[in-house]
C-alpha cells in the first residue's frame, strides 16, 4: 500500500479480505460493476444518495444527476433541510 504523508497515492481493492494496490482502471471497473450488481439485484430502490450541505451546489447537482440518470433512483436526500 502506497501512503505518503497520511494519504493514499493509488487505489486499493479488496481481494480475499485484504486490500491490495490496483490500477485506476481496475478500481473504477470494480466500482461500476458493484453499482450494476446492486441495481440488477435490487432494482432502482437498491440505491440511494445522501449528500452534504457543505458540498458545492455543483457537486450536489452531479450527485442527484448520477442517482437519477445512471442508477434510475429517486432516493436522494441531504442534510440541508435539518
Amino acid at each position: 500500500m502506497s501512503v505518503q504523508a497520511g494519504r493514499l497515492t493509488e487505489p486499493l481493492v479488496r481481494e480475499n479480505g485484504t486490500l491490495r494496490p490496483a490500477s485506476w482502471e481496475e478500481a473504477l471497473s470494480r466500482a461500476a460493476a458493484g453499482f450494476a450488481t446492486a441495481r440488477s439485484q435490487g432494482g432502482t430502490t437498491a440505491f440511494g444518495m445522501f449528500s452534504c450541505s457543505k458540498a458545492t451546489n455543483e457537486v450536489n447537482f452531479m450527485a442527484q444527476k448520477f442517482t437519477r440518470l445512471v442508477m434510475g433512483s429517486n432516493n436522494i436526500d441531504s442534510c440541508n433541510r435539518t
